[in-house]
């Protein structure tokens, strides 16, 4: 007696098509704290009213922890999206 699966649905589809789930999943809460994490673009407002943009970290903004965060959401959302895909797929 065959699974409970049509023929054309094989069992090592169903795990990947699990697994590939899990992994996007994960990578969904990990997009989330990202984003999360990052402070808003108000943030730096009221420095560049008062003059102030021109200040240490602005000049260095390229290796502070805003720039990072913004870095990883490129690739975690580009990850994301290519695993929707994937899964898309799958099935």
């Amino acid at each position: 007696m065959q699974g409970a699966f049509p023929c054309y649905i094989s069992e090592r589809m169903i795990i990947l098509d699990i697994a590939i789930t899990i992994v996007q999943l994960l990578t969904c809460l990990f997009l989330i704290v990202v984003v999360l994490l990052q402070s808003g673009k108000r943030s730096g407002l009221s420095g560049a009213i008062a003059g102030g943009a021109d200040t240490f970290l602005s000049k260095n903004k390229a290796k502070s922890l805003d720039a990072k965060l913004a870095k990883a959401t490129k690739w975690v959302a580009a990850a994301f999206a290519v695993l929707t895909i994937v899964l898309n797929m799958v099935l």
